[in-house]
This record gives C-alpha cells, sequence and structure tokens, in this order.
C-alpha cells in the first residue's frame, strides 16, 4: 500500500424534488489505499451508486468533500451491462473509449489486442458479441476499461446479470486480472459472499441515508483467489459477521 488514492471525507448528499427534500448520504467518511481492493455492500436503495457518481464527479456533495490525496486519478467504470454494441467485434468493442478519447493508435491498439490475449480472448478477436458467453462479453468489458489505463476501477455489481456459475468463476478470473494488472478497485455488491471473496476490506453501509455501519478488515493471503477464500473457515465467520451488520 502506497497511501490514500481516494478520500471521502465527511460525504453527505440531499436530492431536492417537489415532494421535499431525501437524504441520500450522511456524514460518510472512508479511504481507499493505492493498490487496495475495497467492496461496499449495504440494503438496496442505500445511496452505493450515489457514493460512485460522487467519486467519479457526476454529482457534487451537499457537504464533505471527495480527494485524491495523490493527484489526478484516471478511473474506470464497470456497470452491472457489458453494453458492447452488437455491431461491432470483440477487438473493435474493447478500443472503443480510445476511440472516443483520440488515444487510438498503433501502440494502444497493440496493448489492448496484448490484454484480450492475455486473458484468454485472442481467438474471438473478430467475434461479434452475440457470438460470444455473458462471462466472455463481461471480461470484454473489464478489458475494454482496463486498455483506458485507470488508477481506480469502479465495479458497479459487475457480475449481478450472470448466472450464478458463471459468476464465480468470473470473479476469480477478475480478481486475478485487477491484481497482475496492479490496479486499485471499489467494487459496490449486493452479494456478501462475493466480497468476502475479492476484497481486502469490507465497509458495511446503513439504510438510507447511507452511513458507515461497520468496516472489517479480511485476514486472507491477497494473492488468495475467490474461489480458494470461499473454500475457506474464514470465509463463512466474515460472512456470518457481515449478515449480521445487515439485518440489524
Amino acid at each position: 500500500m502506497e497511501g490514500a488514492l481516494l478520500s471521502v471525507e465527511n460525504v453527505s448528499v440531499y436530492y431536492h424534488t417537489p415532494q421535499g427534500e431525501t437524504e441520500a448520504v450522511r456524514d460518510l467518511s472512508f479511504s481507499v489505499q493505492k493498490g487496495e481492493f475495497v467492496a461496499v455492500v449495504g440494503p438496496s436503495g442505500c445511496g452505493k451508486t450515489t457514493m460512485l457518481s460522487l467519486i467519479m464527479g457526476l454529482n457534487p456533495p451537499s457537504a464533505g468533500q471527495v480527494r485524491f490525496p495523490l493527484g489526478p486519478c484516471p478511473m474506470g467504470y464497470m456497470l452491472q451491462r457489458d453494453n458492447l454494441l452488437e455491431w461491432r467485434t470483440l477487438e473493435k468493442n474493447t478500443v472503443l473509449g480510445l476511440e472516443v478519447q483520440h488515444r487510438l493508435n498503433g501502440e494502444s491498439r497493440g496493448q489492448t489486442v496484448a490484454l484480450l490475449k492475455k486473458y484468454g480472448l485472442g481467438d474471438f478477436l473478430s467475434h461479434l458479441p452475440g457470438q460470444l458467453s455473458g462471462g466472455m462479453r463481461q471480461k470484454a468489458a473489464l478489458i475494454r476499461t482496463l486498455a483506458l489505463d485507470p488508477e481506480l476501477l469502479l465495479l458497479d455489481e459487475p457480475f449481478s446479470a450472470l448466472d450464478y456459475q458463471t459468476r464465480l468463476t468470473l470473479a476469480d478470473e477478475v480478481f486475478a486480472i485487477i491484481h497482475e494488472e496492479g490496479k486499485t478497485a471499489l467494487l459496490v455488491t449486493h452479494d456478501i459472499g462475493e466480497a468476502v471473496s475479492m476484497a481486502d476490506r469490507v465497509l458495511v453501509f446503513s439504510d438510507r441515508p447511507a452511513t458507515m455501519k461497520r468496516e472489517i478488515v479480511l485476514d486472507f493471503p491477497r494473492s488468495m483467489r475467490p474461489l480458494a477464500r470461499r473454500e475457506s473457515p474464514a470465509f463463512q465467520e466474515y460472512f456470518a459477521a457481515i449478515w449480521k451488520e445487515l439485518q440489524q
């Protein structure tokens, strides 16, 4: 760990509607260290996605601040859906962000293709999304994000649209890719098992307005992959602790 890449400090968010004022986030503080994998769990509608919007700078906080202590921080956002364009090949989909940012050239294309080959998609460069499995599509979406070389990955329920078996397999692969590429990640998920199997720390949010209920540091070897963690006795202990917090 090399210091705080992201610092959320006493942040509150209020939405104003014709029906009145709605408090979405209340006095929320946490940090994410460079190279760390942090997961956030909480009840549905508690403000987890609102928090990601704040970090991305899409919405300003009503109070408090979001800081990047180490300086400007390029971010990548991975959504629930892969959002691949059905008329573009796998290769052309993964370089789309580079095209939009006018950064696509021989070098950046080559680096993206190298990532696709490195992580098992090299034989599918000319395939259309409809010819790929759900797990392959979502892995391609991750590589499309990595092609932009972000320092911080924001993962918004990235496996929720997949069947359970594919979720387990893909979580294991995505964990390995993020660690191998040396990225920092913030995962928002409803799945406690997913959080415990992938993260270094789990932040438990309350019901809306979102506040920090508890922070749980997971004492697994950093190289221990999600499927192996799920077989560890400690996995059930952490799962039960987080479940208890969410039920209170």
